[in-house]
C-alpha cells in the first residue's frame, strides 16, 4: 500500500486548475493524457518520487499493485503485469511515453514487459473511457511509464545525475538504477541511464503450494504409496509440505539507453535507443514440466521433470519530433518506435521454444489551442508486430498484425458545466501466412461525458462509451501446448470484435485538507473473449478454446488522503483505498481470475527531514470462481518505513527502510495463473535509496 496524498492528489490534478490560494500542493501534469483536464478520466494515479522508492520493483506489475482499481499477474517475480479493473493480457495498453512496449508480453502470462520501473520518472494509471485514444486494448485502462530518454525540458544545471537503488531481504535482491542529463549547448541535451537488478528465489511466509494443491499432491502420494511406488509417495509427500521459498524464482535483469534532444521554441527534435535484457526462471506447477525428456539414467516411461526459465532481450529505437504552431492548432507531435525482440525459454539448459518479434509504433497529435474553453486533439496512430514462434510448445503459429487508428478527443468547458468527447475508429490486419488465413477488421470506440464544478474544491460527472477491440493474433489462431498457463490452447479464426458499453460516475473533492474521489463504473460486453477449459486433455494438457459470449463487469473505486494534523514541523496525514470488481458471463458464470475486495490504509508522519509510515492492506477471500478455477484465501499485508531526506525537503534524495508483510503471512493474488504455487514474497526488510545532484 502506498500514500493515497499522492494518488488523491493526481486524481485531483486533472481537473482544470483553480486559481486557489488554498492550494498548498504543485498540481502534477498527467502527460499520458493529450490534454491536461479531461475529466472523461474517471481514474488516474501517479508513482513518482517517494512512493516510487518505496514500491521498487523489476517488473512494472508489482511495482503498481497498490495503487486503486489495480492488480497484478504476479506470474512470477520475473513477469509480472498489471490488472485494472479485473482486465489483464489483451485489454491493458502497458506504454513508455505513449507508445506500446512492442514485446509479446501479450502473448502469455509469462512472457516479461520490456519496460524497466527503475529508469521510469513517473509512471501513470490512466482509466476511464478516454484512454481508448491509446488503442482498443486500452478498454481496461493502460499504464504510461514516463522516463527522461528523449529529453523534453532544458535542465537547470549543465549536469544533473540520479541515482536509485535498494536491497530486499526476501528474495536478498539488490536492484540499481542511474541516469545523468547533460546540457551540452544552449538547448542541446544529452541523456544515459543504466539499470541493474539480481533477485534469488523468493522466500514466503507460509507452504509454497496452496492447501487445494497439497490436498492433490497428498491424494497422489497416497495413490504411489497403495502401489508400492515408496520413492515416489515420499517425493510427492516433501513437496506437500515444502516451505521456505519458490523454486526456480530468481531474476538477472539489466537495461541501458542513450539519448539526445534538441530543444528549440519552435522544433524540437529527440532520438534514444535502448536494450531490455532479463532472465528469470519461470515457477511450474509440480508435475507439469515442458514435456519433460527421458533423463540419462531414468527408467522407461519416466520423465525428467526440468527447470524451465526465459532469456530475453529487446533492443528498440525511439523518436519524437515537435513543432509548436501559430494558428488553430497549438503544436504537432510525432512520436515513433521500432523495436527487435527474442526470448528463448530454457527447459534446464536446452533450447525449447523462440520466440521472435519486430514490429514499430507511431503516433501524429495535433493539439488544439485552448479557445474560449474549448480544446482538444486529434491524430493518427500505426501498429505492426511480426511475430514467429519456434519450438514444440509454439502454440502460436506465424503471424502479422497491423493497425491503423484515427482518433480525436475534445472538451468544452466555459463554466462550471463542462462536456467532453472522445472518438476511434481503427482498422486491424491479422495474417496467418502459413495456412493462408487473413482476417480485417473495422472497430468504432466513442465516448461522452459531462462533469459540474460544485464549487471550486468538488465537482462531479458522467461519463458514457461505446469501445470495440479487434480479436489478436493469439486469440484467432493459437493452437498448441501453453505451459505457462498449464493448457492447450486453440484459437477460434472465426472470432468477431469484442464490443463493450461503458458507464461511470464519479465525485471528487480536494480542500486544504482532505483529497477523495469515488468512482462507480460498469461495462457490457457483447461477444466477449475468453479461454474456456472444455474438460477434455490434449497432449497430456487440459483443452481450453477460444469462445465468445456477454459478460458484464461492473466494480467500485474509493480512495482518500486527509491532513490531520498540520503543526508548522510535524504534519500527520491519514489515507485510505478500495475497491472491488465482479464480473459475470452471460450463462451466470463468473469470469476467472477477478480480483477481491480490496481495503487498505495508512498513517504517514512528517518530522522535519523525516518520513514514518505504518500502513494495513486487507484483501478479502475470492470464492466466486469459474469452472475449474480454484478459490483464493483472504489475507492482511502489515508494513512499516522510515524514510530520511537528507538533504531537506527541497532535494529529492531519499533514504528508506521499510518492513513489508511483518507477520510473515502466506498471501497469493487471485488474477495470477501460478497463485496455487508462486504466492507473494513474505516477511521483507528493505533498503532503498534515491540521489538526485
Amino acid at each position: 500500500m502506498l500514500s493515497l496524498l499522492l494518488a488523491s492528489t493526481a486524481v485531483a490534478a486533472i481537473q482544470p486548475e483553480q486559481p486557489d490560494a488554498q492550494q498548498d500542493a504543485e498540481p502534477i501534469i498527467i502527460t499520458g493524457h493529450l490534454i491536461e483536464g479531461l475529466d472523461l478520466l474517471a481514474g488516474a494515479s501517479v508513482l513518482e518520487s517517494d512512493d516510487l522508492v518505496r514500491d521498487l520493483d523489476t517488473q512494472i506489475g508489482d511495482t503498481l499493485a497498490s495503487l486503486p482499481g489495480v492488480s497484478s499477474t504476479s506470474f512470477a517475480p520475473g513477469a509480472s503485469r498489471p490488472v485494472l479493473r479485473g482486465f489483464q493480457g489483451e485489454r491493458i495498453r502497458v506504454l513508455n511515453d505513449g507508445l506500446g512496449s512492442i514485446d509479446v508480453a501479450n502473448t502469455s502470462a509469462d512472457h516479461a514487459v520490456t519496460i524497466d520501473p527503475l529508469t521510469a520518472e513517473r509512471i501513470e494509471v490512466l482509466r476511464g473511457p478516454a484512454v481508448l485514444i491509446y488503442g482498443s486494448q486500452a478498454i481496461g485502462g493502460a499504464v504510461n511509464v514516463i522516463d527522461r530518454r528523449i529529453p523534453r525540458t532544458i535542465p537547470d544545471d549543465a549536469v544533473h545525475v540520479d541515482v536509485i537503488g535498494g536491497y530486499s531481504s526476501a528474495d536478498d535482491g539488490i536492484r540499481l538504477g542511474a541516469s545523468g542529463d547533460v546540457l551540452l549547448a544552449d538547448r542541446f541535451v544529452i541523456h544515459a541511464d543504466f539499470s541493474w537488478a539480481e533477485t534469488d528465489d523468493v522466500k514466503v511466509g507460509g507452504f509454497v503450494f496452496a492447501d487445494p494443491l497439497r490436498a492433490e499432491l497428498l491424494e497422489e502420494a497416497a495413490e504411489e504409496f497403495e502401489e508400492g511406488e515408496f520413492e515416489e509417495a515420499a517425493e510427492l509427500e516433501e513437496l506437500a509440505i515444502l516451505r521456505g521459498s519458490i523454486p526456480n524464482s530468481g531474476t538477472e535483469q539489466w537495461t541501458g539507453s542513450i539519448g539526445a534532444a534538441y530543444i528549440g521554441k519552435v522544433v524540437e527534435v529527440g532520438a534514444s535507443y535502448s536494450i531490455y535484457d532479463t532472465f528469470y526462471g519461470v515457477p511450474l506447477r509440480p508435475g507439469a514440466g515442458h514435456h519433460g525428456e527421458e533423463g540419462e539414467g531414468e527408467e522407461e516411461g519416466e520423465e525428467e521433470e526440468e527447470t524451465v526459465s526465459i532469456d530475453m532481450r529487446q533492443e528498440r529505437f525511439d523518436g519524437r519530433v515537435k513543432l509548436n504552431l501559430d494558428g488553430f492548432f497549438e503544436s504537432a507531435t510525432l512520436r515513433f518506435a521500432t523495436a527487435d525482440y527474442d526470448h528463448v525459454e530454457l527447459e534446464g539448459d536446452e533450447v525449447g521454444t523462440t520466440f521472435l518479434s519486430s514490429g514499430v509504433e507511431g503516433r501524429l497529435e495535433f493539439k488544439q489551442r485552448d479557445t474560449d474553453g474549448w480544446h482538444g486533439a486529434s491524430g493518427i496512430q500505426y501498429y505492426q508486430r511480426d511475430l514467429e514462434a519456434i519450438g514444440a510448445e509454439a502454440f502460436v503459429p506465424p503471424n502479422g498484425t497491423s493497425q491503423w487508428g484515427i482518433f480525436t478527443v475534445q472538451e468544452y468547458q466555459p463554466d462550471a458545466l463542462g462536456i467532453e468527447g472522445a472518438l476511434r475508429v481503427e482498422f486491424t490486419d491479422v495474417e496467418e501466412p502459413t495456412l493462408a488465413l487473413q482476417r480485417d477488421f473495422t472497430a468504432f470506440s466513442a465516448a461522452i461525458g459531462l462533469n459540474y464544478e460544485l464549487d471550486l474544491d468538488t465537482s462531479i460527472g458522467i461519463n458514457a462509451s461505446r469501445a470495440e477491440r479487434a480479436p489478436s493474433a493469439e486469440e484467432l489462431y493459437s493452437n498448441g501446448p501453453h505451459i505457462a498457463t498449464q493448457a492447450f490452447e486453440v484459437g477460434d479464426a472465426d472470432l468477431t470484435t469484442e464490443k463493450a458499453w461503458g458507464g461511470e460516475v464519479f465525485v471528487r473533492h480536494k480542500g486544504e485538507r482532505l483529497a477523495a474521489s469515488a468512482t462507480v463504473w460498469k461495462q457490457w460486453f457483447d461477444d466477449f473473449i475468453y479461454l474456456q477449459d472444455t474438460g477434455l486433455e490434449e497432449d497430456e494438457l487440459p483443452l481450453f478454446v477460444y469462445r465468445q459470449q456477454g459478460a458484464n463487469y461492473w466494480g467500485i473505486e474509493i480512495e482518500a488522503g486527509a491532513t490531520l494534523v498540520d503543526d508548522g514541523a510535524f504534519q500527520l496525514r491519514g489515507d485510505v483505498v478500495a475497491d472491488y470488481v465482479r464480473a459475470t458471463l452471460d450463462d451466470g458464470s463468473p469470469v476467472p481470475r477477478i480480483p477481491a475486495f480490496r481495503i487498505g490504509g495508512g498513517l504517514e508522519a512528517d518530522i522535519d527531514d523525516f518520513v514514518v509510515r505504518g500502513e494495513v492492506e486487507f484483501v478479502a477471500e475470492q470464492d466466486r470462481v469459474a469452472a475449474f478455477e480454484t478459490p483464493t484465501d483472504g489475507y492482511a499485508l502489515v508494513g512499516a518505513s522510515v524514510g530520511w531526506r537528507p538533504f531537506g525537503e527541497d532535494n529529492e534524495s531519499l533514504i528508506l527502510l521499510q518492513a513489508n508483510n511483518i507477520f510473515d503471512v502466506d498471501a497469493r493474488r487471485h488474477a495470477s495463473y501460478t497463485k496455487d504455487f508462486a504466492p507473494l514474497a513474505g516477511r521483507d526488510i528493505r533498503l532503498s535509496a534515491r540521489f538526485s545532484f
